[in-house]
């Protein structure tokens, strides 16, 4: 082979790995602790430990390993890589009790890194108040209104659909009240 057919060669590899990058989705969310993916395909093996989340079998996660592959391709799964920034949970001096367990909460997974949930909110049952002591990421998988109440009485609405994935920091106390829809969710507490 002579030397000009090699240096094309190597560019055209280059210009492979540079579209098989280009063609990895950007994170939706990336922050110290996790980046999130929401996607339809087979991702690159990851580089660190994560939760897969279907969206099309509701209430269903699991974890895979640094290397793994995360995602599967035609099936809407949110991929979260946990990153290597663990956080002691923060102490609990409110006298409430922690947010999880719950009532009808059931824990799907539970390992070093991560404690994940399914959890679907009743209209007209509130959760008691209680107090989040790790970051959540939560997963939504049904349309509704929550709103949530502060000790003090303070009061937010928040509106959620099916995909939609919002991340908690930990040192949270409320209460939680299905306001109107459905409210259905995967929740992943970070170690």
């Amino acid at each position: 082979m002579t030397r000009m057919p090699r240096i094309a060669f190597a560019l055209l590899a280059l210009g492979v790995a540079a579209l098989s990058r280009a063609a990895e989705p950007a994170p939706i969310l990336d922050n110290d602790r996790v980046s999130v993916f929401d996607t339809t395909q087979a991702l690159a093996p990851a580089q660190h430990d994560f939760v897969a989340v279907s969206l099309s079998r509701l209430g269903n996660a699991r974890f895979g390993r640094r290397g793994e592959v995360p995602g599967k391709t035609g099936a809407r799964t949110v991929i979260i890589e946990l990153k290597d920034h663990t956080q002691a949970p923060i102490a609990n001096t409110t006298g409430y009790p922690l947010g999880f367990p719950r009532p009808h909460a059931r824990k799907i997974l539970e390992n070093d890194k991560v404690v994940v949930w399914d959890y679907a909110w009743r209209p007209h049952d509130p959760t008691p108040m209680h107090f989040h002591d790790k970051d959540t990421l939560v997963v939504f998988e049904a349309a509704g209104a929550l709103q949530s109440t502060a000790p003090d009485g303070k009061t937010t609405v928040s509106e959620n659909k099916f995909g939609d994935i919002r991340f908690n920091r930990g040192d949270r106390t409320h209460s939680e009240l299905l306001v109107r829809g459905q409210e259905h969710a995967v929740i992943t507490e970070l170690k």
